[in-house]
């Protein structure tokens, strides 16, 4: 069954804003946040970005893939960013600290688009969409695993089960969102901090 708010793109010329499909992304995402995928409509959206909701189609067919690639999009920021983080780390405790540090410091800079997709993820329809959320999201676990299991290897860490502990840290990053507002007192990172520190103390051989 289509979205009730599906129709065709429409052929002609797209509306002449400044980075269109970003700011389609960035003022969903601040919608959906607030008012949740269902409390959001395409005329609501149109009126924040500042065009007409035909204008929309341009660039999307319906309001489920605006949230799909509000999805797609924050796990792509989210590896990206990490990785860059941990890139240059020495040892397990370091690389550990930052990935967790990083993880929390891009939740925080994307607050909307993560609440949008800890909420909708399991709602995604398009295949194409669901199968690059999927590899976004594994891959950035499976850096997680890797730093636990390295750790383990160099006689930094424990034996451990690599994946309870790594489940362990995402969840305790993840959970933030039921309770983190940005701009009130600390920052993301200095929690994840703490958490890391709470980790290590659990890890260490």
């Amino acid at each position: 069954m289509r979205d009730a708010e599906t129709k065709p793109k429409r052929q002609g010329r797209p509306p002449t804003i400044e980075n269109a499909r970003g700011r389609i992304l960035d003022d969903a995402a601040r919608l959906f946040a607030r008012d949740g995928y269902d409390g959001t409509s395409l005329g609501e959206l149109a009126a924040s970005v500042g065009v007409t909701k035909a204008a929309i189609y341009h660039y999307f067919p319906n309001k489920k893939e605006i949230y799909e690639a509000i999805i797609v999009r924050t796990l792509e920021g989210l590896h990206r960013h990490v990785s860059k983080a941990t890139a240059e780390a020495t040892g397990p405790e370091e690389t550990l600290a930052r990935f967790m540090t990083a993880h929390a410091d891009f939740f925080e800079d994307h607050y909307d688009g993560f609440l949008t997709m800890l909420v909708g993820y399991g709602g995604m329809e398009n295949v194409v969409m669901i199968t690059e959320a999927q590899k976004l999201r594994d891959e950035h676990e499976q850096a997680l695993r890797q730093i636990i299991a390295d750790g383990i290897a160099q006689g930094t860490f424990r034996a451990i089960d690599v994946e309870v502990a790594s489940r362990a840290v995402l969840s305790m990053l993840n959970w933030m969102a039921r309770w983190f507002k940005p701009g009130k007192g600390r920052r993301a990172a200095a929690f994840a901090q703490d958490y890391c520190d709470l980790m290590l103390g659990g890890l260490r051989g």
